[in-house]
């Protein structure tokens, strides 16, 4: 669209991709998933640049996919990302190799001059991270939300809050007692074994899912309101042609009572989109959510919090705040 220039998708089988890898084209645009099997033929295409996009996906750098991806080689590198880095600085060295693979020194001295450790290793605290945002100035681009809001167009935020049932107010009860002993246990001796952690994380959970339904606990009733409350939403914006919705929830479970409601009015199509399906099916669910006037919902997991451009919604309910 900008620059006149030929592009192709790189995808399907090894052969096909062999194809598109030797054919004529400027612009080749390939998946993360495949570059472990194509690195080989990347490498005798021999680009002169090479952009990632979504830049998280080799902040670790002992996974394969971070290993692979630092092998390929090109005269320019440009990493995009949205998603703020998280309090690791070798998350931050990882994404910053693939740039310049010299501009931040070797990782062990990296952390050594800026991280603090406790006597078993864990990270504790940093030090003299000031100089970093002068190191990082040559090749780092930041536009912070501020910097960007005039250009995005203006939002209605509208929360809904939605009663609770006695049944989901007992689930919910029970877990609040599990997390109140343990947090009492931890105060009185300091420490948490793996197991009353986990126990916590459980119950902390469990909580919020009750909060949606208690089909989410025990995937045979469905006492809450959140998903007749949601229908009733829709019923409000899907008046309007050409409305389309997207909806969050991080329970496949919340989506599955949704559905069952959605069945029951055919006159509103819907998309799935969950982190079961294959790469291809997301694509394909996407581009009917995009181009078929009768596909009005979009539900997805967190799965569709990652690379996922939906800009042809003009809603987003989020299920599980």
């Amino acid at each position: 669209r900008f620059t006149g220039r030929s592009v192709e998708v790189v995808e399907g089988l090894l052969a096909a991709r062999a194809q598109g890898y030797r054919s004529d084209t400027f612009y080749k645009v390939t998946n993360y998933d495949v570059i472990h099997t194509d690195v080989e033929l990347i490498e005798q295409w021999a680009p002169d640049v090479i952009i990632l996009d979504e830049a998280q996906r080799i902040k670790n750098w002992q996974t394969r996919r971070a290993r692979i991806v630092k092998q390929l080689r090109s005269e320019y590198a440009i990493v995009l990302s949205g998603t703020p880095l998280e309090n690791r600085l070798d998350e931050l060295h990882s994404i910053v190799e693939f740039v310049d693979r010299f501009h931040l020194g070797p990782l062990f001295r990296f952390l050594a001059e800026h991280q603090h450790v406790d006597e078993c290793g864990r990270t504790i605290g940093y030090r003299n991270l000031s100089t970093k945002g002068k190191t990082l100035e040559p090749i780092l681009i930041r536009r912070t939300k501020d910097e960007v809001l005039k250009e995005l167009p203006e939002r209605i935020d509208e929360n809904r809050f939605v009663p609770m049932t006695d049944e989901q107010w007992r689930h919910h009860d029970e877990n609040k007692k599990t997390v109140a002993e343990i947090v009492q246990k931890w105060r009185r001796i300091g420490f948490l074994s793996e197991k009353d952690r986990l126990g916590l994380m459980i119950a902390l959970q469990n909580m919020r899912m009750s909060c949606n339904s208690t089909y989410l606990l025990d995937q045979l009733t469905d006492d809450g309101e959140k998903p007749n409350e949601f229908i009733h939403i829709l019923e409000d914006l899907l008046q309007e042609s050409g409305t389309k919705v997207v909806v969050f929830s991080q329970w496949v479970g919340t989506h599955e009572l949704i559905i069952q409601r959605l069945d029951a009015r055919p006159e509103w199509g819907y998309a799935f989109y969950h982190g079961a399906r294959s790469s291809q099916e997301r694509k394909e669910l996407v581009q009917r959510f995009k181009e078929d006037p009768d596909c009005r919902v979009f539900l997805s997991t967190d799965a569709g919090g990652v690379g996922l451009n939906l800009q042809h919604a003009s809603v987003v309910v989020n299920m599980d705040q």
